[in-house]
């Protein structure tokens, strides 16, 4: 368990600078590196990738925590619009725990690693909508698509901000705002996410010592006792580094290892 807490402090360390630097989501880190070290914890193929994801989702809260009060104070959260997918987010993010148990832990592993090369690809070529073009569709299909990408991103262990912000930037919301929101909405995923993931994994034999249903504790606690600390630095260096050819070297590597999970 030592080798597990420390290993996932210099995770932490290092999720928490990246997505400072390049904005990006923990999930689409953690995931692949839990999937190796969480074997040495004990933890069975057949549980591997549920708690790979779940143990990740549950780390973002604190993450998503700490940017959405940043955001609020720079008045970039439209609260309003959280009031009409609030409902959908707290149904898809609660039921994804329990439709992950229907798969199996190598079709979880091989949905998950497309996901990621789809996220490389959309990171090298990001979706760009101009704003002010499109109004908000009605509040039934807000709400069906919070409850559809709540349902993927707690899946995929993600927060789920490269779903939302694309779509909301469709939808003619500004970016600033979009992103602002994806803060707040990624907190709501993550809380009822982890908290699916509790219920799902409760009763689940098998599982190690030190886990919450599906959730790795020893894995979590070192993920957080470092992201919240970096992740200013790395906010501090995107404003000298070269982020733009980083964020594209970054996707390359992103698609490599979404290719070497679904090989494996």
């Amino acid at each position: 368990m030592f080798t597990i807490v420390v290993s996932c402090i210099a995770l932490g360390a290092f999720i928490g600078f990246m997505a400072g630097l390049l904005g990006i989501g923990g999930g689409v880190i953690a995931v692949p590196v839990l999937l190796f070290l969480l074997p040495m914890a004990g933890v069975v193929p057949e549980h591997l990738t549920h708690v790979a994801i779940a143990t990740s989702l549950a780390a973002i809260i604190l993450t998503s925590l700490s940017s959405a009060r940043a955001h609020h104070a720079r008045g970039n959260i439209p609260w309003h619009l959280l009031t009409i997918m609030l409902p959908g987010l707290i149904i898809g993010a609660l039921s994804a725990g329990f439709i992950s148990s229907l798969f199996s832990a190598d079709l979880l592993k091989q949905v998950f690693a497309g996901f990621v090369v789809l996220m490389a690809l959309q990171m090298v070529f990001p979706f760009k909508a101009a704003e002010g073009e499109r109004s908000l569709p009605a509040t039934p299909f807000l709400f069906i698509a919070a409850m559809l990408i709540a349902i993927i991103a707690a899946l995929m262990g993600i927060g789920g901000g490269i779903l939302l912000i694309p779509f909301l930037s469709w939808c003619g919301v500004q970016m600033r705002h979009a992103i602002g929101f994806s803060s707040v909405t990624g907190l709501m995923i993550a809380l009822f996410g982890s908290l699916s993931y509790v219920f799902a994994g409760w009763a689940t034999q098998g599982l190690p010592e030190y886990t919450l249903g599906y959730i790795y504790l020893p894995a979590l606690f070192g993920i957080v006792c470092t992201s919240m600390l970096t992740a200013p630095l790395g906010a501090k260096a995107a404003s000298v580094w070269p982020t733009a050819r980083l964020k594209k070297i970054f996707a390359v590597m992103l698609f490599f290892t979404g290719i070497k999970l679904a090989l494996t």
